[in-house]
Order: C-alpha cells, then structure tokens, then sequence
C-alpha cells in the first residue's frame, strides 16, 4: 500500500511539473500585468501579451519555466542579473534569468524604454497594435522575417486589442506574484508599475480615483492588493465597477469622521453609503451613529451624525 501511495504520489507531481499552459489559461493569468505596464509605459498590453504568449510558447518552454523569461530577452552588456545559457540563433547563448514572471514583464518594459532603437514605437497610439508590431519587427527585435505578422494574428485572433481599452480577455483573474525579487531589474527608466497611481487623502486613510475603464480588479493589481479587499474597503459587493472620478480607499475606513467633521446634511440623491465614501466612514459604524437600520436612506435637508452618537429620539 505504502509502496503504491509513493508511485501515485510521484504521478501527480510529475504530472504537476510538466502541466502544461493553454493560451486562453495563459491570457487570463497575465491579463492585468499586461495592462498595468502598458499604464506605466504606452506599450500596448496586447502587444505584450502577444510577444509572451509567442516568445515563451505560452508560458510552457524551457527559459519561461525554468528561468522566468517570458520575452526571449538575451544578457547583453547592460545585463547584471542572474543569466542561462539555451541554443538559439547559436549555440549556448546567454539569457536573463528572473525570479519572478512579473520581474520579466517590467524588464521587458524597461528593455524597450531604455534602447533608442525602439524609441519610434513611443511616438504611436497604445491602441496601435499593427504599428508596434511592424516596428518591433523593424527594430529587429526577433529574427523572424514573419516577426510582425505572427503578433498580429495572436492578437486578433485572441481579440488582444480588447486589452489596450482595459477590457478583460475573460473574467479578470487575480495575479499573486508581486514583488519584484531581481537586483539586475531596475525602474530607474520609469515608476514602480504597483505603485503608479496617484494618492488622495480622505478622513487621514489613503485612496485613488478611478479612471475610465478601472475595475476593482485593476485597481487591486495597481495597489499591490486582492480585489476582494477592495470591494470590503468600500463597502461594495463583488462586481461593482466604479465609475470615473469616483473615490476608491485602498485601506479600511474608519468608524468615525475628522474632528473637523461633526456633522453632516443630505442633499438631493445622497444614500448612506456617498456619505460614508465621502468621509472615509465605514458604512456599518456609520448607520449605528444615526441609530437607522441597514439599507434605510436619509431624507434631503436630514442631520447626519459623523462622531457621536445621534440622541436617542
């Protein structure tokens, strides 16, 4: 029995190892790191997801699994990270090696940023993905003469595009690998990528407002944070999607309001919930503060209690 359970066991994780990626599978995963660089830089995500899912066979060849290099980028002089050596043009070439997928995606970024070869492609649309991808093939980015036509028909053929408008490939899906681990990996080109969005501060606690096209989920992987810790933050269920300008809290609202804020009166079209986003207030505190049940919403020219507790009535 004992013998049979070891045999299964090494079954399973043989079969894990070699497991291997679908392109959709792929897409889904790095969808959202895609887009947040294409936010930092102008390169358009389905640009970059094109040149991923092409250079690293949709994240199943040996650099990509092995050395976490999702773009075929070679060492060259400039290169002070860890290195591999694979076959390629010609024999037992070097390449970057990172410690994490996300660390190829801002490399990438930066690869392209910081050579004037590519500076050209800066001056198109983010949108223009035929442009970018005749000139990454006239840049000599690969040595595929069909470079340019083979990015292309990924894209359109997965419908890449939609990604340059922040429109999901499928259901967004959550990406884990955040911090970026490799000394040679510098942002000295542009800004940290997680940390790009501009901070406002309400009720002393940290938030951004969205922009057109923002989700929770985009916003989340912006943060360095879960989606689900956005939607408890604000006081929303799964789903939402925030309008432009709207306030979104990347942290816990507080129970109460600035001491400067003591009181508040509704306006025409003011729920509950406006209130509580317009003073950094939990929604929940904030209904006990004015002894009204939850859901119930206050009436046009009604005080509502931001610090003490409403009079009993």
């Amino acid at each position: 029995m004992k013998h049979s359970l070891l045999i299964f066991l090494f079954f399973i994780e043989t079969f894990t190892i070699h497991a291997q990626y679908s392109r959709d599978e792929y897409i889904r995963k790095y969808q959202m790191l895609a887009i947040e660089e294409m936010s930092r830089s102008g390169i358009p995500a389905s640009i970059k997801m094109a040149q991923a899912l092409l250079e690293s066979g949709n994240g199943n060849s040996q650099l990509s699994r092995k050395s976490n290099n999702h773009f075929g980028i070679k060492c060259k002089s400039s290169w002070k990270g860890q290195r591999v050596y694979h076959d390629d043009d010609e024999k037992g070439e070097c390449f970057r090696k990172y410690k994490s997928v996300v660390d190829s995606y801002i490399d990438h970024t930066n690869f392209l940023m910081g050579n004037p070869r590519y500076a050209f492609l800066f001056k198109l649309s983010p949108d223009d993905y035929v442009g970018w991808a005749k000139g990454l093939k006239e840049a000599g980015y690969a040595t595929n003469r069909q470079y340019d036509k083979s990015l292309i028909k990924i894209i359109e053929e997965n419908q890449l595009y939609r990604l340059d408008h922040k429109q999901p490939y499928q259901p967004m899906a959550a990406y884990s690998e955040r911090t970026v681990l490799n000394q040679g990996v510098t942002n000295k080109v542009t800004i940290d990528p997680f940390h790009s969005r501009k901070i406002v501060q309400i009720n002393n606690l940290d938030a951004v407002i969205a922009g057109t096209g923002d989700t929770y989920e985009i916003i989340a992987q912006s943060m360095g944070l879960e989606a689900w810790e956005l939607y408890r933050f604000n006081d929303h269920a799964t789903g939402y999607r925030p309008q432009p300008n709207e306030v979104v809290y990347v942290e816990s609202k507080r129970r109460k309001a600035e001491k400067n804020h003591e009181f508040h009166t509704v306006s025409e079209g003011e729920s509950m919930h406006f209130i509580a986003q317009m003073y950094g207030i939990r929604l929940k505190p904030l209904y006990k503060l004015n002894r009204m049940d939850p859901g119930e919403q206050p009436q046009p020219g009604e005080v509502i209690h931001l610090r003490k507790k409403r009079p009993a009535r």
